[in-house]
């Protein structure tokens, strides 16, 4: 009887170690402000334990190095050091229950060995092919920054003479159509438009989609020069009638669009979708304020934050080099530690907050976004100019944003100026409850329809 027990403990060792067996693929999504995120992560059995990477299909980032990885009681314990993420599960019935952290935020995940299917999100205004118009892929070039730039024209016919709009993103690396959260704006918008006789030009941002260039070293001046080649293609179209050639520019896009606007004479019109007219460090605090208030930050927090914010936006209005700039704010990041720690979340070192805080006000579009007052650029536009701004925008504020834009443009003597405060619309131009951008991807319309017909009826008046 002892020699038959001892025969079947050693069949169910082996039994049991291969029922924990953990290498290979793993397979969850998470839900992030109504978006589903996939996440893979490749375990692989090593000499001292285990070793992993991560992949997010979904952000196109593959292979990413995971720091620590232990299997322990099964339990288990992966750590990403270089994007502050952490999981932590049980195994349980050959799956994996526990929680994703990332910057202190945490979110529950399961992983699988089954793979999961990308979620499609509602977008209803999306239009399907075929198209009631002509589209062309097409290509042209910012010789000056040597960058080729891809993008979408489309016309209401294939021949004719048409009044066109070029369409330019908001900030961050964006695509053609602006997708983000899984809504495609700027494809809804130039369906619209071009079913309305006007056709358009979007493209890839450089570095983005089949544009070439470096996205991470421009700034809203550099992307300016590719809206003006932008133009000039335009111009070698027979389809398109020169002398009714308009910009509608979104969120950074309101930016770049005055820019370019000051200094040419081959525009008919600019539209500046929540365009910003106040300089770049106070649009950051009103916009920082206003998204905290909204998500029930207590004052006394939100007027903490703005004081350190101000005195980190002063160092880098004052700054005249990057070397100088980083050894100022880690001085002044360090100092601010010591007065008050609890301006760092818990869950960071303080050596790790200030990398983080370096990482996103050092950047060369940072920086000059602080810097950067529209006002002047806006004083020289001579064009026909429509400003909409959404009533419950938290990111441009509308009344302070409308009013700064209408002040500069009667600066400049400019009498061709319309200026719009649509209610209810957020950031987007998105019908919402809050305003907040966590909303942003749980609403299934992607632009307002009252938005879209706003602005098209102003641009038909003025290419008439």
């Amino acid at each position: 009887m002892k020699n038959t027990l001892a025969i079947l403990i050693l069949f169910l060792v082996p039994v049991l170690a291969f029922s924990q067996d953990i290498t290979g693929q793993w397979n969850g999504a998470l839900s992030v402000q109504g978006m589903q995120l996939r996440l893979v992560f490749h375990i692989t059995k090593t000499e001292s334990g285990y070793s992993a990477t991560m992949d997010s299909p979904d952000q196109g980032a593959k292979g990413i190095p995971v720091t620590t990885t232990t299997f322990e009681n099964a339990k288990l314990k992966l750590e990403v050091a270089a994007a502050r993420i952490e999981y932590s599960a049980d195994l349980k019935d050959n799956a994996f229950v526990g929680t994703f952290k990332q910057g202190g935020v945490e979110f529950p995940l399961n992983l699988s060995r089954d793979a999961i299917e990308k979620a499609t999100p509602k977008r209803p205004q999306e239009p399907t092919k075929p198209y009631p118009y002509y589209t062309e892929d097409v290509n042209f070039s910012n010789n000056n920054a040597n960058v080729t730039l891809a993008g979408t024209l489309t016309l209401p016919n294939k021949e004719g003479s048409f009044p066109a709009v070029i369409l330019i993103t908001g900030s961050g690396p964006q695509s053609r159509d602006e997708e983000l959260l899984g809504h495609k704006p700027f494809l809804i918008l130039a369906d619209y438009l071009t079913r309305n006789g006007i056709a358009v030009l979007r493209y890839d941002d450089r570095g983005v989609g089949q544009s070439t260039g470096d996205f991470k070293t421009a700034t809203s001046a550099d992307f300016a020069t590719d809206v003006e080649s932008a133009i000039a293609y335009l111009k070698t179209r027979k389809e398109i009638n020169q002398k009714k050639i308009g910009l509608i520019g979104h969120s950074e896009g309101g930016i770049i669009a005055p820019m370019v606007a000051s200094k040419s004479n081959d525009l008919d019109f600019i539209v500046l979708l929540a365009g910003t007219g106040i300089r770049g460090d106070q649009l950051l605090l009103m916009q920082q304020e206003a998204i905290s208030k909204a998500s029930g930050i207590p004052n006394a927090n939100i007027q903490k934050n703005k004081a350190t914010n101000v005195g980190a936006f002063q160092i880098i209005l004052q700054s005249k080099d990057t070397q100088t700039l980083k050894a100022d704010l880690t001085k002044y990041l360090e100092g601010t530690l010591q007065k008050d720690p609890t301006i760092k979340p818990a869950s960071l070192t303080e050596a790790a907050f200030i990398d983080l805080q370096l990482n996103q006000l050092v950047s060369p579009w940072m920086t000059y976004f602080i810097k950067y007052d529209p006002a002047p650029a806006l004083e020289k536009v001579k064009c026909a100019v429509l400003a909409v701004n959404g009533s419950k925008d938290l990111q441009v504020p509308a009344k302070e944003n409308l009013a700064a834009i209408g002040q500069a443009l009667k600066k400049g003597g400019n009498k061709k100026v319309t200026l719009l405060e649509l209610p209810n619309l957020n950031h987007l131009f998105q019908e919402s409850t809050t305003g907040l951008p966590a909303e942003y991807a749980t609403i299934e319309q992607t632009i307002s329809p009252t938005a879209l017909e706003k602005i098209t009826e102003w641009i038909k008046k003025q290419v008439q």
